[in-house]
């Protein structure tokens, strides 16, 4: 078991993003239907199922001592209740390697995707899920807890709600393409249903499922090792009123307080920020016009990061780690603006005595962007999905300077 450092500095990865070939999965079944969404499939994503090595290599030469990964229930339980040892085991020794290096390995259980068997069922929207789920992180807690730094129950479980305050509402037109889309997966399935948590669907049976889940996944987690520590992590933008009439109140009820209620138990909370969102009088606004934005079509504002922690630790109690922070970005000399900026809130409200965990950037390589296909860049690193061989980008050399200097 690792003994974490003082402050963990780390990058992430999920699953479906940089394995490849997650056939089993419910992301997988809906890039391939027939009127997908998807702009392209993930394929064999960064075929990080082959060189998973050399991404934990890539975190420790950039002298971070954190990997955020996720463990894909598709490959651990990819029919109901036939559990794969090899898989778990597979998972099992990144952690391992992880912990011979030095570096903690943090692990997420629910990296947005689910087996498809689940989503046929009827996904968080069954009332069975979160005993599901439970099950699901016992098996996993049996095999990796002992190595695992922290763990991380959900990834961004607000999205959808967070969806409703977006300044690019779904159109109608979007809205039939997803239930298309739905409605195909569950014919190819064999069921009459097909519900995958983060897109359309009923949102608030979801968040009182997840909510149940959560809790008996953390009790799954602790029974198996109490002293494991675990969260779950929400998105987060800075939310910032405009003017005195505003609807920031009835964001925060909406977007925040279901999911602040869910982690009171919890031993951290993960937030994930990317930009601000401005909030009028009616509800989120556009950038103004002439504002920077990123190649995600984020303004590119990196001090949303200390507004986001210093606000949701009060609103919590919970000491914050930041599981995800970065930005889109076509040209790596936009990133190498934003990370100093971004890590200089961070200090200023580690300074004010915010108890701050560890920051893990978004993503360690470029990868699979889900709906976006592979269109965007988050990456420190670049990948030759042809090769598969990786590249540092500048940026990825200057986080690790700005890492060093406040080791």
């Amino acid at each position: 078991m690792i003994t974490p450092t003082p402050f963990l500095w780390g990058a992430a990865t999920a699953g479906h993003q940089v394995e490849g070939n997650n056939v089993n999965a419910d992301i997988w079944l809906l890039e391939q239907v027939q009127g997908t969404l998807f702009a392209e499939p993930s394929g064999d994503a960064c075929n990080s199922l082959a060189h998973w090595r050399e991404d934990v290599a890539l975190i420790e030469s950039l002298g971070l001592n954190c990997y955020r990964f996720s463990v894909e229930w598709s490959r651990i339980e990819p029919a109901q209740r036939q559990f794969s040892i090899a898989w778990l085991d597979h998972y099992a020794r990144i952690a391992a390697h992880c912990r011979d290096r030095h570096i903690a390995p943090v692990v997420t259980l629910s990296h947005f995707t689910s087996p498809r068997w689940f989503a046929a069922a009827g996904g968080w929207e069954n009332g069975d899920a979160p005993a599901l789920f439970a099950r699901f992180a016992d098996r996993v807690a049996r095999r990796i807890a002992g190595e695992a730094s922290h763990v991380v129950t959900f990834n961004e479980p607000n999205l959808q709600k967070l969806g409703t305050w977006s300044t690019t509402p779904l159109s109608a037109d979007m809205r039939d393409g997803f239930a298309t889309m739905m409605a195909a997966a569950a014919k190819a399935s064999g069921s009459d249903r097909f519900s995958v948590l983060v897109y359309p669907g009923d949102t608030d049976a979801q968040i009182a499922l997840v909510a149940a889940g959560h809790a008996q996944a953390r009790a799954a987690l602790k029974a198996v090792r109490g002293d494991l520590p675990v969260g779950l992590s929400l998105a987060v933008p800075d939310a910032q009123a405009t003017g005195p009439e505003n609807a920031l109140a009835a964001f925060r009820k909406s977007v925040d307080a279901p999911f602040f209620a869910m982690v009171k138990d919890d031993d951290f909370i993960g937030i994930q920020t990317y930009s601000r969102l401005l909030i009028g009088p009616k509800g989120s606004l556009p950038p103004a016009p002439g504002m920077e934005l990123t190649e995600a079509g984020d303004e590119f504002y990196p001090e949303a990061l200390g507004n986001a922690v210093r606000y949701v630790h009060a609103a919590t109690g919970k000491p914050i780690f930041v599981t995800e922070n970065g930005i889109g970005a076509a040209d790596d000399a936009q990133r190498r603006r934003f990370l100093p900026a971004a890590l200089a809130s961070l200090d200023a409200v580690r300074r004010d005595g915010v108890p701050v965990i560890g920051y893990i950037h978004w993503s360690l390589m470029d990868n699979f962007e889900w709906r976006r296909g592979y269109s965007k860049h988050f990456g420190l690193v670049a990948v030759d999905r042809r090769t598969f061989r990786r590249t540092p980008k500048p940026s990825a050399r200057l986080y690790a300077k700005l890492v060093e200097a406040r080791a």
